[in-house]
């Protein structure tokens, strides 16, 4: 095993750390920074949104709520009865709910990070963004009785997610970006 110290990094950490100075990421930063505009302006909505109530930062603790629920729903998808769609479903469509204020709380902390932080973290909601499109085309699917191309998405969704959180991760532990 390659340690993360040798001069050969392994590539999605190489990967991960080029996105620091991908100069094409800073037009997408643009535009997050317009929309985290307003929670400047609103000091106290952006306290809480970078988790001064409870003396961390809520982003973490809130992306176990749309992972867990849209993991949960896959693992119903995959390996359980029939009876259990209208659950997985519901469980889907919470995920899609819980993603909102989640998106909120990191892009309240990605606000107060600089420059590198913020292009890996404009990859890392456009991912996320990705992802919710396909959890929730997936949701939509189902209602129409599409159901096979449902969890097909929801399994691209997974995928997506998955490589946006190891951004997350380097954004947290390896740029070690401001948080709360």
């Amino acid at each position: 095993m390659v340690s993360l110290s040798s001069p050969r990094r392994p590539l999605p950490r190489r990967a991960a750390t080029a996105l620091e100075t991908n100069a094409g990421l800073d037009r997408p930063a643009r535009g997050l920074r317009a929309l985290a505009r307003p929670l400047e302006r609103v000091p106290r909505v952006r306290a809480m949104l970078r988790g001064a109530p409870i003396g961390h930062a809520a982003h973490p603790l809130l992306t176990d709520a749309p992972i867990g629920l849209w993991l949960s729903s896959t693992v119903l998808d995959l390996v359980g009865p029939a009876e259990v769609r209208a659950a997985s479903d519901r469980l889907l469509g919470l995920g899609i709910l819980t993603a909102v204020p989640t998106a909120l709380t990191g892009l309240a902390d990605w606000s107060a990070s600089g420059e590198r932080v913020q292009r890996v973290g404009a990859a890392h909601a456009g991912l996320n963004g990705l992802a919710l499109g396909l959890y929730t085309t997936s949701w939509l699917l189902r209602r129409a009785r599409r159901r096979r191309l449902g969890v097909a998405l929801s399994l691209a969704g997974g995928a997506v997610l998955a490589v946006s959180g190891y951004l997350g991760g380097h954004m947290a532990f390896v740029q070690r970006a401001p948080q709360g």
